[in-house]
């Protein structure tokens, strides 16, 4: 789209140029238009006409002309003393687009309101993360992933966090045990009192925001300059599922991980353990985690030289024999067994 700027359409929605109505329209009764055919027309994307197919990000489909118009009348509305002639003229422009796209219904849920909703871009994300903050009068459900939280990530949503505490919302927050270890996070939880409720894992799945049950926001790339936001109760309701799951065998902030009961070996040691077990590569053990591959490769070596492993064979020999290879223990810890090290003397306990 380079070369095409918002000031060869100055304009609104309300009376697209000839050559986005074009665009549009065909988009409204065809259901959607190849993503080139509007890269001459930059402004149907900058007022959210359009937006990524989720199922084919090389298409691009319409937002539904009573969504726009909606939308475009929230806006007019406030000046409505000064932008009467506005209202009349975004109403008829936009019968005129509903009458061609009678398909699209098939993408709405059931209350009415779009089920999946692509948000293109950081400034899209936060305005939608905004409208759902502001409509929030229950709960907050979030999972985040990573490691230790940097400073900038924490106050990039603590205006948020303030304006629900101040309501009396309240919030429970996903981490890895590795974000345990950042002073941000400590800070953070300590201004927002006894409004938000932290517990870690050894692993947590991609970032999830639920708002009230209603909405969620999942990201949709790699690099998170993309998102989904859903409103379908059958998702949604399948995404609360997974948090409450996963929020019952995590542990909460205060308390101590569980012991291995393997002298030498930590619990992440543990965890990285089980892990190779599985055959994964020190890179995605080290995205799982939350840790750097570098950190992830001392974690292992120190594995090997506790288990007297010389090599990746002969260290996965080693973890199924003193039974590391299953899934760390999560909960409260029982007892330690005793546990021999192979190639060590006497059997050692923690």
């Amino acid at each position: 789209m380079a070369g095409h700027g918002t000031e060869e359409h100055p304009h609104g929605a309300d009376r697209l140029c000839e050559a986005g109505d074009r665009v549009y329209s065909r988009a409204v009764r065809r259901g959607r238009v190849p993503r080139t055919d509007a890269e001459p027309v930059p402004c149907l994307m900058d007022l959210a006409l359009l937006h990524p197919d989720p199922d084919d990000m090389d298409w691009l489909v319409p937002t539904s002309p009573q969504e726009v118009m909606t939308r475009l009348l929230r806006g007019v509305y406030d000046e409505v003393r000064e932008s009467q002639r506005r209202v009349g003229s975004a109403v008829s422009a936009f019968e005129r687009y509903a009458g061609l796209g009678r398909q699209l219904q098939a993408l709405t849920s059931p209350g009415g309101g779009t089920a999946i909703r692509v948000l293109d871009g950081l400034s899209r994300i936060q305005a939608a993360m905004d409208e759902a903050t502001a409509a929030c009068t229950t709960e907050v459900l979030t999972v985040q992933p990573g490691g230790i939280r940097r400073e900038e990530e924490l106050t990039e949503g603590l205006h948020r966090a303030l304006a629900l505490r101040g309501r009396g919302v309240r919030m429970r927050d996903l981490y890895t045990h590795v974000a345990r270890h950042g002073q941000g996070l400590l800070t953070y939880l300590e201004l927002m009192g006894d409004a938000v409720e932290a517990r870690t894992l050894d692993e947590v799945i991609d970032r999830l925001i639920l708002f009230d049950r209603t909405v969620a926001f999942i990201p949709a790339n790699a690099e998170r300059t993309m998102a989904l936001e859903l409103r379908h109760p059958g998702l949604v309701e399948y995404l609360v599922t997974v948090f409450e799951r996963l929020w019952r065998l995590a542990l909460p902030l205060t308390a101590p991980l569980p012991d291995t009961g393997i002298e030498g070996i930590s619990h992440r040691e543990r965890t990285i353990a089980a892990l190779l077990a599985e055959g994964h590569q020190d890179a995605v053990i080290a995205e799982r985690l939350g840790i750097s591959v570098r950190t992830c490769r001392a974690h292992i070596a120190r594995l090997s030289d506790t288990l007297g492993a010389v090599s990746r064979t002969q260290l996965g020999v080693r973890i199924a024999q003193v039974g590391l290879d299953g899934p760390p223990h999560s909960g409260p810890p029982g007892p330690p067994a005793p546990v021999r090290v192979a190639g060590r003397g006497s059997p050692s306990v923690r």
